[in-house]
């Protein structure tokens, strides 16, 4: 299943959690990096296979995801 042209979730990759590319790299896990305080820049220094716009996409279904949420 497609989401955005970057953000994939697929049964028999990471158990299925949002992945950037279909890449073992999952959306939580490049959230987690932002959320350490690391830069994009510092990112995507780390993880060569990264571009920016998998960064923003990643930052898009996130906000996409909580906004879809019901709040209790």
């Amino acid at each position: 299943m497609e989401l955005s042209n970057r953000i994939v979730i697929n049964p028999d990759i990471c158990l299925g959690q949002p992945t950037i590319r279909g890449m073992r790299i999952t959306v939580a896990f490049v959230l987690k990096l932002l959320a350490s305080s690391l830069s994009i820049e510092q990112i995507l220094e780390a993880y060569s296979e990264l571009e920016p716009e998998d960064i923003q996409q990643a930052l898009i279904y996130a906000a996409q995801a909580i906004s879809s949420q019901s709040i209790q």
